[in-house]
């Protein structure tokens, strides 16, 4: 896979992530730990976007 097609793809899974923040912290019932975990999984994803985008 090329550089910038796995950067492409890093791109929308974080796109994805932050649709399901938003929509976790929209919900009444939501689970903080949950959202939090997303929150992170969304931080890395963008650090390794960084990364490579600099690289």
């Amino acid at each position: 896979m090329a550089l910038s097609s796995h950067v492409q793809e890093l791109r929308k899974k974080h796109e994805t992530l932050s649709k399901r923040v938003e929509e976790a912290q929209r919900s009444p019932g939501a689970d903080d730990l949950r959202i939090s975990e997303l929150k992170k999984q969304k931080l890395r994803l963008k650090e390794e976007i960084e990364r490579l985008s600099h690289a």
